[in-house]
């Protein structure tokens, strides 16, 4: 293990145009995330485009003071020899849930240590996590509920999860070379903070890699990495999802201590059989049961229907879910892009059904007490609590969601592209950013959920979630129509640019090929705010105070409530006629909404008889 020098040699020791670099990560990081992601290899997709998807999903006490909600651009760099590269403290490492926090003194500014840099740095997008980079090495990350989550400790636990996928985008090529530095640097430099998974992927391959704290010594940590089947795909949603770690296994990776480790901790007993990194190191699913796996069967059984997956389980460890699965189908681009949205629509926990769903369908709902991210299980017990609602894919704390896509039958140089959508996915729209691009448009750049900026890509679109949960099956219907429309002219613009980008590349124009992908890059996500503010408001006309008025005719329409609502609301008993007390003792009304008529001076029990 390397030595470490003082936090107060920062500035001498590295070049201004990196440390403008490390400011900008520093000043971007995120909560804990309740995150899904996913990972399509090039083998399960309709043109064998490999994807890596992310939802940056958090809950807890401090989300609305964190700058989650921008993407930025971190540019190549050059160093020289013998510098060295700060890592800073993550305030991202410990719980969200409402009652987390930091119960130490660490801030985001504080360096934990310091590591060899390397000669040469890649471009790469990030926002607290790397997304992609200008090579195509993409990422994804999720959170995972463990036994043991150690405090940050300088020159002794210095890397989280955050800072270990960044430093694996600006020096990695490859899936598998980014699992085994994140691996070597948790060895050398120590790891903290809560479980974790991150997905890498390149143009071949898929892999993960998770990872905790070390029980039983000082520094160090425990990891465990496993490649994807060649057409297959991989979910997770804050539970790990390795299982069995054999030595010798072909495509898997683990630290040196890991046996010897979770041994001494009492964690894994040899008698007991092969080792299950799962039950070893982790409680299973946090906050409630289903949390985690209901998302990964909801998800494995849209696209592997065959497989007749039950959504019901025994408890955390259950192994009926396996770690990678073939669709039924291959994946195409409008399937993967949709993915994330998703609230069990058709499904016996369909959230746009039912009284908490209101009259019109809203599938979002509010966080309660239970629906936190506080763990519920331990070695000995499970508390239960008094309920809670399902965990969709598409949840409304989202800060942002990403589908990133290499595609494998361009130039290396036009093949990857972040498809970057702000807010809720149900009711984003992915903006087209390509890996080779210098720069985003200013509204996905910059601005923060603390304060309200209408030009702000994230409170564009949050805007219109918020105003579509006051009559949503009637809004989602405009909402996805604009969604499709601006996602369709985005591929094709985006096809159009890579002809352009390529007419450079032939004539060996490197710069004016990346002024093209940046200059359309901008431009696009302009258009797209540009768009979805027009849509809402047209939206805000079109149903404002409970009305609908056609914005075409302008005919005005009194909807009301369904059939089944008034019932369920007394609408029965209220003011149709003056023997009130009567009325509201008369059991068994029914709604029908028809009208009928009585003679004036009729008595109650006359009008109860047609009513």
């Amino acid at each position: 293990m390397q030595d470490f020098k003082g936090a107060g040699k920062l500035k001498a020791l590295i070049p201004a145009a990196l440390m403008v670099s490390l400011l900008i990560l520093i000043f971007i990081p995120g909560i804990v995330s309740a995150c899904t992601i996913i990972g399509i290899t090039p083998g399960a997709s309709e043109d064998g485009s490999v994807y890596a998807g992310h939802t940056n999903d958090g809950i807890g006490k401090d989300w609305r003071n964190i700058y989650d909600v921008v993407v930025t651009y971190i540019p190549p760099a050059d160093h020289k020899s013998g510098s060295e590269r700060p890592v800073f403290f993550a305030p991202n490492s410990g719980s969200d849930a409402v009652d987390g926090g930091r119960k130490d003194n660490l801030t985001k500014m504080t360096v934990l240590g310091y590591i060899d840099e390397v000669p040469h740095t890649y471009g790469y997008y990030t926002s607290s996590y790397g997304m992609i980079n200008e090579k195509n090495l993409m990422s994804a990350e999720c959170t995972d509920h463990v036994k043991y989550e150690p405090d940050a400790e300088i020159n002794k636990r210095i890397f989280y999860s955050s800072d270990l996928s960044n430093v694996a985008l600006e020096r990695c090529t490859n899936a598998r070379d980014a699992v085994l530095l994140v691996g070597d640097l948790i060895d050398s430099y120590g790891y903290y903070g809560t479980g974790e998974t991150l997905l890498f992927a390149d143009s071949k391959e898929v892999w993960v890699i998770e990872m905790c704290g070390n029980p039983v010594g000082d520094t160090g940590g425990l990891w465990v990495a496993k490649k994807v089947t060649d057409g297959e795909i991989f979910i997770a949603g804050n539970e790990f999802r390795i299982r069995e770690v054999k030595s010798g296994t072909p495509d898997m990776y683990y630290s040196e201590n890991l046996f010897d480790a979770t041994k001494e901790a009492g964690w894994w007993d040899p008698s007991e059989g092969t080792f299950d990194w799962l039950k070893a190191v982790s409680y299973g699913e946090y906050a409630h049961p289903y949390y985690s796996l209901m998302r990964v069967w909801r998800l494995t059984d849209k696209l592997a229907p065959s497989l007749n997956l039950s959504p019901y389980v025994e408890n955390s460890y259950t192994k009926a879910y396996p770690f990678s699965f073939k669709p039924d189908e291959k994946v195409d681009f409008e399937t993967a892009l949709n993915i994330f949205r998703d609230h069990y629509e058709g499904t016996e926990f369909d959230l746009t059904k039912g009284k908490a769903a209101g009259p019109f369908g809203n599938p979002y709902r509010y966080v309660g007490p239970v629906d936190s991210h506080r763990a519920f299980q331990n070695e000995t017990s499970m508390e239960i609590r008094p309920g809670a609602n399902v965990r969709p894919v598409s949840a409304i704390f989202c800060s942002f969601s990403y589908i990133a896509q290499i595609r494998t039958n361009l130039p290396d140089e036009t093949a990857g592209i972040l498809w970057f959508g702000p807010a809720v996915p149900s009711e984003t729209v992915y903006a087209p950013i390509y890996a080779n691009s210098g720069n985003v448009s200013p509204s996905y750049s910059e601005g923060s959920r603390m304060n309200y900026n209408y030009d702000m890509a994230y409170w564009t679109f949050d805007l219109l979630t918020n105003w579509a949960m006051l009559k949503y099956n009637a809004m989602i219907g405009d909402i996805q129509d604009e969604q499709r429309s601006l996602e369709e002219g985005s591929y094709s613009m985006l096809r159009q640019t890579d002809a352009k980008a390529a007419e450079f590349l032939n004539k060996g124009d490197y710069n004016g090929a990346k002024a093209v992908m940046t200059n359309f890059t901008v431009q696009r996500g302009d258009e797209i705010i540009n768009e979805w503010k027009a849509l809402t408001g047209t939206l805000i006309v079109k149903y404002s105070n409970g009305l609908v008025t056609d914005p075409v005719t302008e005919e005005v329409t009194e909807s009301g409530y369904p059939d089944w609502w008034y019932d369920d609301t007394d609408y029965q008993y209220g003011p149709r006629v003056y023997q009130l007390d009567e009325l509201r003792e008369t059991p068994g009304l029914n709604y029908t909404g028809k009208i009928v008529s009585v003679p004036k001076d009729a008595s109650f029990e006359e009008i109860k008889e047609v009513i």
